[in-house]
């Protein structure tokens, strides 16, 4: 017999505290995959999750594809019942300038119904959203499930490729939910329908064989970080528009997004001005941006009157739906090598690429999802949104699962701090989350197959 709606929210309202603490030991490992730390901690990650899905009684691997350790649970579906896929990562982001922090990253503190540490929000809460669900239904789980726990999304899923090709029989699914995205508000739900792509990459300039004396030779010969420096004004627009040819962009967004929220959510300094044309939304979800992320060059604090002989930035474009990586890296590089000034070198290398992509949010499975979203918060319906960042891999599991329904969810409120000081989760949005799931579980099963 299935369990009802009344079932289900006591049932998760009972399974909390559990969750929670479970939780905070999850946020207590700093399983960091980022080359230079201690990947034996991202071992006791994989190693505290699989202990977890042992407990939900799923069959459990701890499985590789060449990096760090993802974990896979399996529990076969009743006859008849279809099989749903539930993704979450496991590994967490440095932590940073411990100094930034209110609290310690790694030891998890709540203040004003917020948890607060690394990982907290992104993406051991989706593990634990996906853990609360079964952890609801006990033995009368209506659907199969397979959960897939990665651990390496932070550092780029270099090893995912194979690892979804290797056991791609064991992950096949009749729905797929990636929980790795967020919510529109606090209070209203949302599903993610599109992300943006991403193109990594360095340029370096060159002027000098070797640093020369500015006194003697300024005037003459450019030195490498002015010439850097004006090729990277090329790159937008008066109005801050990118402005390399051949990117693609469109218009199309619908949610409103006032510019009062989006300052404050960013905290954009009073007087600063936003960059870009028309509608916010269409400006972080669905055309492209450019950020420059880094440069190398001598610090202030230790350069000499020497003209600089070399310089080079790291370039961060995050590209819009429908647009092609390598296509939009030869538009990238073009650009610079085009306008470099006055005759300076110019080499300019890849570090990485990731697929953009826009998900069919139609059909009964996003019909179940939105009726337990509408459910879970109370009769407010979730907000189809896009993502200005990147998930690469959800175009992966699109070529891989063509039949499979993607839906697209997460924990995150907009003012989580994923990836930054104070990363945070809002407790009670939490819970919803958790009530969301298993509602969902419960629809996806009743659906004609």
């Amino acid at each position: 017999m299935s369990l009802s709606e009344d079932d289900l929210r006591a049932a998760i309202a009972r399974e909390m505290p559990g969750v929670r603490a479970d939780l905070e030991r999850l946020v207590r490992i700093p399983g960091i995959a980022f080359d230079g730390f201690d990947h034996s901690q991202v071992e006791r990650s994989a190693e505290a999750v699989a202990e977890l899905l042992r407990g939900c009684k799923l069959d459990v691997q701890i499985v590789r594809g060449g990096g760090q350790p993802a974990v896979i649970g399996r529990r076969p579906a009743p006859p008849g019942a279809p099989t749903v896929l539930l993704y979450a990562h496991h590994d967490v982001q440095p932590a940073g300038d411990p100094a930034l922090w209110d609290s310690e990253p790694f030891e998890p503190v709540e203040r004003d119904g917020r948890l607060y540490g690394r990982g907290a929000a992104d993406d051991k809460a989706g593990v634990m959203a996906h853990v609360a669900a079964l952890r609801a239904f006990g033995d009368q789980l209506p659907v199969g499930i397979v959960l897939f726990i990665e651990g390496e999304e932070e550092y780029g899923s270099d090893s995912l490729d194979e690892l979804l090709q290797t056991y791609k029989e064991e992950l096949r699914s009749d729905v797929i939910v990636i929980a790795d995205s967020g919510n529109w508000d606090i209070g209203v739900p949302a599903l993610t329908t599109s992300l943006r792509g991403l193109v990594n990459c360095f340029v370096e300039v060159s002027t000098l064989r070797s640093a020369v004396h500015s006194g003697m030779f300024g005037g003459t010969v450019p030195d490498a970080l002015t010439v850097l420096s004006r090729l990277i004004t090329t790159l937008h627009d008066e109005q801050g528009e990118v402005a390399i040819d051949g990117l693609v962009g469109r218009e199309g967004a619908t949610v409103d997004y006032p510019e009062e929220r989006l300052r404050h959510e960013a905290g954009v300094l009073d007087g600063v001005k936003l960059i870009g044309s028309g509608r916010l939304t269409d400006r972080i979800w669905t055309k492209p941006s450019l950020s420059v992320l880094g440069i190398d060059a001598p610090r202030t604090g230790e350069a000499s009157n020497a003209l600089v002989p070399r310089a080079k930035a790291k370039l961060s474009v995050r590209l819009a739906p429908g647009d092609d990586p390598d296509a939009a890296y030869a538009a990238i590089r073009s650009h610079l090598e085009k306008y470099v000034p006055w005759g300076a070198h110019v080499e300019v290398t890849l570090e990485s690429l990731g697929a953009p992509c826009v998900i069919d949010a139609t059909g009964p499975a996003h019909d179940a999802a939105r009726a337990a979203f509408t459910t879970a918060w109370d009769g407010v319906a979730p907000v189809d949104m896009g993502v200005g960042g990147s998930i690469p891999f959800i175009a992966t599991f699109q070529e891989l699962f063509p039949q499979a329904a993607i839906l697209v969810t997460g924990v995150e409120d907009p003012y989580a701090a994923a990836h930054g000081p104070n990363e945070s989760l809002h407790l009670g949005e939490f819970e919803r989350v958790c009530l969301a799931e298993a509602l969902l579980l419960r629809n996806v099963a009743g659906l004609d197959r």
